[in-house]
């Protein structure tokens, strides 16, 4: 396995009897080392050979969805079976389409009876709540008062009377009706409405009484569970009943019979029970009987499911292949790794003999100009890395690889951002946890964040173990300083008083005693003195400007590795020297006046030498000289980065052109000294193969690049100052939360105080430094990774390898169930 360049691949061509296609293309899906190419771009799905096998599967697809979503309604899980016996295909299709009829069958067969269940305990309703109803009816001021309303001569009259110029229409009055009335049930969110609309249409001669139902109903339309009321409406006439009744359809308001008579509504009561017992018994064994069938389904679904995306598969791939015209072979183009061809071949030994077949399959290999795919063979370590970098862009063929590399520097540049073990310890605890119980959450369906973490927790498990390195660095457990490594340099002015209890390092500073420094990292008595933060300020700043040179040093070498890789002297000699030049003559300088600064423990100004070495290139340099010779070095190296410029810009253009034209001039004289007819043939296909050379197009293009490298040395180098100023953020967020909280509540003896302290310290500690932080930092390293060091080697064009295999059929079933 080769992280730093991709497999080489290679296009092959099979040629295979018709008899042993399938099995062919079957053996080859488990090997997961080839990628088909198609043969029939111009063929519609409908047009290519194997059509009707596809659709066949697709239908058998489709009624296997349809007893999942049945299983997953019924709650009952499908097992996962041994791969044995595997049925037929035919069997398979005639025993989908019967267990398909059952099933349907069985459930309309319990949508009725669900649904007459849902009407036999409405009415059960009705006629518990009616009587009441009816009883408070009849006693309301002893019925003189409803009577006198309900009748009413003129009531029927009232009711029918047309509106404006129809009443003058209007030639016979309706004759007088007796009393009536209707019940039934009505969701208690449109009762309001229909009292309403009830109210207009009868002219207020009606008489609406309601009871609320205590518990939801199921509605027999919808099978759904809703809040109802049972009503009673008395009018007079049959046109009010016209009327109510269709108001009553309107608002879904299932009507129902109720007996006036006390002896016919109780003898009605008891056949109601009666029928729903036995109802509920029938539907009893019917969800029995359904249950029995889901759950023989569902032994065997995952298995059927999988045979049948296999199938479908396998007969998609081979409608990519192209038909010979006698129709007893196919031929078909994959792309494929080198070192898999013997696994290739004894898979297509295997596949004619199993097929019975009397001629092999050919295997040849074909010859073309056509970029392969890439192909990294990683596993579930390297595998997250990887998915950093194609995130980018997956890289050309054969190009250098950032991926090997971002292995270590990606979780190192998050680690200066994040500095602080005891932080680096909370993901190390978070990451260990996900790769202990990584069988666990791989056979579950996770969500999108936690997949995510999953996904990466080998990533956060290197920045874990980086942050805690670099928290020890800047020697800070959730802000606190340790001496872990040794005694530190200083002390106080007062021998007798010990750092702790010392308030000269915030006033008049500390005495340094010993000239061994601190062993490793910070000491730790620069942590809340008063020259912390310029001494943090300037370490951390310089630190990111070595990281960041070093990086974009790194990214421009490995064009070397790459213009070396592919013969292209061009870009050896016209833009990997001069851009080294470049970088080194400005930024590498200044990396080195910062570690001679470092070494020597002078105090130049190195903002004043950077400026005047182009301003004033000749000046004498005074107390800002580092080292003899300085100004002569400082000429030499600004000669040489306004000598790189030009050096970028124009020779690869003008070098690329005469290539060009000794490459035309070259084809013509070939032309001549030919044939009339092979050579002009040669010539045309010389024509249309050879790429077009616009010598403005590549001038452009060169130019464009030249400045975008110019600038971005120096924007490159100010964003890695990213670095700088996110470890600071980050550490003076820690500190404000354990200055400001913690130690604020442990001011007070109050135990309770002490605990809400500690909660709100935790919880902002997890949710902004562990949490926000930590993505804001990843999001940064990423920037770094993909702007300031891929773009000056990595030219991400290329298409991944995507070979034709099984095992990502069963992923994608896991992911559906």
């Amino acid at each position: 396995m080769d992280l730093f360049r991709s497999e080489e691949m290679v296009l092959v061509q099979l040629i295979m009897p018709a008899e042993s296609a399938h099995d062919t293309i079957t053996y080859l899906a488990e090997l997961s080392l080839l990628q088909f190419r198609d043969l029939n771009p111009g063929k519609s799905p409908f047009q290519r050979t194997y059509a009707n096998q596809v659709k066949r599967y697709a239908e058998m697809s489709r009624k296997l969805r349809f007893f999942h979503d049945q299983v997953a309604k019924a709650g009952k899980l499908a097992y996962r079976p041994i791969m044995e016996n595997v049925t037929n295909l035919d069997e398979l299709d005639h025993k989908l389409g019967d267990l398909e009829s059952e099933l349907l069958e069985i459930n309309a067969n319990n949508d009725k009876l669900q649904s007459s269940q849902s009407e036999l305990m409405e009415l059960k309703l009705v006629l518990q709540n009616g009587a009441t109803l009816f009883h408070s009816t009849r006693h309301l001021e002893n019925g003189q008062q409803l009577q006198s309303v309900l009748d009413d001569p003129s009531l029927e009259e009232s009711v029918s009377r047309p509106l404006l110029l129809e009443q003058e229409m209007q030639t016979e009055p309706t004759k007088h009706g007796r009393l009536g009335f209707i019940t039934g049930v009505v969701p208690k969110v449109k009762a309001l409405s229909f009292e309403r609309i009830l109210f207009r249409a009868t002219r207020g001669n009606m008489y609406l009484k309601q009871a609320p139902i205590d518990e939801l109903v199921i509605d027999p339309a919808t099978g759904e569970k809703v809040e109802k009321i049972v009503f009673v409406v008395f009018f007079s006439g049959s046109r009010a009943r016209t009327k109510i009744t269709k108001i009553c359809e309107a608002f879904g308001a299932n009507r129902y019979p109720f007996p006036e008579e006390p002896n016919r509504l109780w003898q009605m009561k008891s056949e109601v029970d009666e029928r729903l017992s036995e109802l509920q018994s029938t539907l009893d064994a019917g969800i029995y009987h359904r249950n029995n069938v889901l759950n023989n389904i569902g032994y065997s679904l995952e298995k059927w499911t999988l045979m049948v995306k296999k199938e479908k598969a396998v007969y998609h791939t081979l409608n990519m292949l192209s038909v010979d015209v006698t129709r007893k072979c196919l031929v078909a183009e994959a792309w494929c790794p080198v070192s898999a061809k013997p696994k290739i071949q004894d898979a297509l030994q295997r596949a004619a003999y199993d097929s019975n077949s009397q001629v092999n399959t050919i295997f040849q290999i074909l010859y073309t100009k056509e970029s392969p795919p890439t192909f990294f063979e990683t596993n579930k370590f390297t595998s997250a890395f990887q998915e950093i970098v194609d995130a980018y862009g997956v890289g050309r063929y054969q190009e250098a690889n950032p991926g090997c590399f971002t292995i270590i520097t990606f979780p190192f540049l998050f680690a200066v951002m994040f500095g602080d073990w005891g932080h680096g310890i909370a993901l190390l605890l978070a990451a260990l946890y996900l790769i202990i119980n990584e069988k666990k959450f791989g056979s579950k369906q996770l969500g999108d964040i936690m997949n995510m973490a999953y996904g990466g927790r080998y990533v956060i498990l290197l920045m874990a173990i980086f942050s805690i390195y670099t928290g020890f660095i800047y020697n800070e457990f959730f802000s606190v300083p340790f001496e872990i490594f040794g005694k530190s340099a200083y002390r106080c002015r007062d021998p007798s008083s010990s750092i702790a209890s010392c308030m000269d390092a915030s006033t008049a500073g500390l005495i340094k005693y010993s000239t061994t420094p601190y062993p490793f990292g910070v000491d730790p008595v620069w942590h809340g003195s008063r020259s912390e933060l310029p001494f943090l300020n300037s370490m951390k700043m310089k630190m990111s400007i070595l990281l960041g040179i070093a990086q974009m040093n790194l990214g421009i070498v490995l064009s070397y590795f790459n213009a070396k890789f592919f013969h292209s002297a061009i870009d050896i000699w016209y833009q990997f020297i001069p851009q080294l030049l470049f970088l080194n003559a400005l930024f590498g300088y200044l990396s080195f006046l910062i570690i001679l600064k470092w070494c020597q423990g002078s105090k130049p100004d190195l903002y004043h030498v950077m400026i005047y070495m182009f301003l004033s290139p000749t000046d004498d340099l005074g107390e800002n000289q580092l080292f003899w010779g300085q100004r002569p070095v400082q000429i030499v190296l600004v000669l040489l980065a306004l000598v790189a410029v030009p050096w970028m810009l124009l020779p690869k253009p003008l070098t690329l052109r005469k290539q060009h034209l000794q490459k035309a001039r070259g084809q013509a004289y070939g032309v001549l000294e030919g044939s009339d007819t092979e050579d002009l043939d040669k010539g045309k296909e010389y024509e249309v193969e050879g790429e077009e050379f616009e010598f403005s197009e590549v001038l452009v293009h060169q130019m464009i690049h030249t400045i975008e490298f110019v600038l971005g040395a120096v924007s490159n180098t100010a964003s890695y100052l990213r670095l700088w100023a996110l470890s600071l953020a980050h550490a003076q967020l820690s500190a404000v939360f354990y200055d400001r909280v913690l130690l604020f509540a442990w001011e007070y003896s109050n135990p309770v105080i002490r605990l809400v302290g500690l909660f709100v310290f935790a919880a902002c500690t997890v949710g902004v430094l562990l949490i926000m932080e930590t993505l804001s930092a990843f999001l940064h390293a990423l920037r770094l990774h993909w702007v300031e060091f891929q773009n000056k080697f990595y030219l991400g064009d290329g298409y991944k390898f995507h070979p034709f295999s099984f095992n990502t059929l069963s992923q994608d079933y896991e992911d559906d169930t």
